[in-house]
């Protein structure tokens, strides 16, 4: 006998069809236009048609614009720009912002199979460079603003490439097209530390074993001693 599995709860965001428009066109040199509304009944079939009102003309145009206006709002400051940022490309497709942050405390995850308990830990100062769907973090040497010059380091954390991307595993990242910047640096902050560190993806990343190293460290308010800390032999520039 075969079963069947209500999936539903699995999908995003549903949307039902509630009006359509049907555009009319005359045929000849001097053509003239005429839209017809249909409103929607609870089975998707449209009904009650009728010339489109001004009402219902100033609704749609009020949405398209409302659209248009968030995906101008993309990376636009709420008030003055972050200290922290240093670089922004407010593209509505291809956006991404550099930041950094100082050392700092923060709550950590790990995965039963690491054998490192979840705690608060300090953390290197870092250096951040996201778009809508990606993350790529490097460690610095201090807390310093870094410029052009400023040497990269490995981040000393599990789910990292070589290169810096992250793996964000079963993470769903979801960046609005409003999002402001700070809207943006504190979602993708909460998404790295929010998520549970499970493997190394790279070894050798820090002069120290990178297990033992977090096991040092967590629920203590040991400063992150930087001298563990790996240069990749970049510098801020390459991310320009």
């Amino acid at each position: 006998m075969n079963t069947i599995n209500d999936i539903t709860e699995n999908f995003g965001t549903l949307y039902y069809p509630k009006s359509a428009l049907v555009f009319y066109e005359t045929k000849g040199t001097d053509t003239a236009t005429y839209v017809e509304h249909f409103d929607m009944d609870k089975n998707g079939n449209p009904i009650n048609a009728h010339p489109l009102t001004v009402r219902e003309a100033n609704v749609l145009a009020k949405s398209l614009q409302t659209d248009d206006e968030k995906n101008q709002a993309f990376l636009k400051p709420k008030g003055i720009l972050p200290t922290n940022v240093l670089h922004i490309n407010p593209n509505a497709e291809k956006g991404t912002v550099l930041w950094y942050t100082k050392a700092q405390q923060r709550q950590l995850y790990f995965v039963d199979s690491l054998g490192i308990p979840n705690g608060m830990a300090q953390v290197p100062p870092m250096l951040w460079l996201a778009s809508k769907s990606s993350l790529t973090v490097f460690a610095l040497a201090n807390d310093r603003r870094p410029t052009e010059k400023t040497p990269l380091h490995y981040a000393p954390f599990f789910n990292i490439y070589e290169k810096g991307n992250v793996c964000m595993g079963t993470v769903s990242v979801d960046i609005k097209n409003s999002a402001s910047v700070e809207e943006f640096i504190q979602a993708w902050e909460d998404y790295f530390f929010n998520s549970y560190f499970s493997h190394s993806l790279s070894a050798n990343l820090t002069k120290k074993n990178i297990v033992s190293l977090w096991k040092s460290l967590i629920n203590t308010d040991k400063p992150f001693p930087t001298e563990v800390l790996k240069t990749n032999n970049k510098t801020l520039k390459h991310l320009l």
